[in-house]
């Protein structure tokens, strides 16, 4: 259903604490909302939080197991983009730079029980997006014009002393094309500003002149 990410092929042979696993995106209006206009994520040096903030409901853990929760970005192609005003679009413009350090996000609740997971929505706000290779404070390391696809990981702790021969059945993976973003150091499309400015609730002196911080 709609808001629901499955995993693809070869969700079969996995470990019984996670082949039920299920997650729904919340906000999933939203990020459509987004994904009409074709969403874009700032990306600075110091890093800059995602929004909308990626929010998932889990479903189908083991309450007593263990997991860990974790997401990564990955290129959606091999190209770089611009923007096109005129045509308000985003156009190809040659082969994607070479792919940036490849991160996770670790939630910082992991590892918790799946009852404590399934128990409220479960929340990357802390997650930052950074076009600093350099970066040494654990932030997502993005190209800025490149296109990106977030992924969400379950990772059931396994209590086995040879628990890495079976690392490839204890997690499950789960993609929502809904939240693919192209990564900018500055908004292109004018309606994504203002549609960030309606949406975000940090966001507010934008809409209405508050001083307020």
């Amino acid at each position: 259903s709609p808001g629901w990410a499955g995993e693809g092929p070869g969700a079969s042979g996995k470990n019984r604490r996670v082949c039920h696993a299920a997650a729904r995106l919340e906000m999933g209006s939203l990020w459509e909302e987004f994904n009409r206009l074709g969403t874009e994520m700032i990306v600075t040096k110091a890093g800059r939080r995602m929004f909308p903030t990626f929010q998932v409901k889990l479903s189908g853990l083991d309450p007593l197991a263990d997991y860990v929760l974790l997401m990564d970005f990955i290129p959606l192609d091999d190209k770089r983009y611009r923007y096109a005003f005129h045509s308000s679009s985003w156009l190809a413009a040659g082969r994607a730079e070479p792919a940036a350090p490849g991160r996770v996000h670790f939630h910082p609740d992991s590892p918790a029980k799946g009852a404590q997971w399934m128990r409220q929505i479960v929340s990357f706000d802390k997650l930052k997006l950074t076009n600093n290779l350099l970066d040494d404070n654990g932030h997502i390391i993005l190209n800025s014009m490149h296109r990106y696809q977030p992924r969400f990981h379950v990772v059931f702790v396994d209590p086995r002393r040879d628990s890495e021969r079976f690392a490839h059945q204890n997690f499950k993976s789960f993609s929502f094309p809904e939240t693919q973003f192209m990564a900018v150091t500055a908004y292109q499309n004018h309606r994504i500003t203002q549609l960030k400015i309606a949406s975000n609730p940090f966001a507010k002196g934008f809409r209405d002149g508050d001083s307020e911080p």
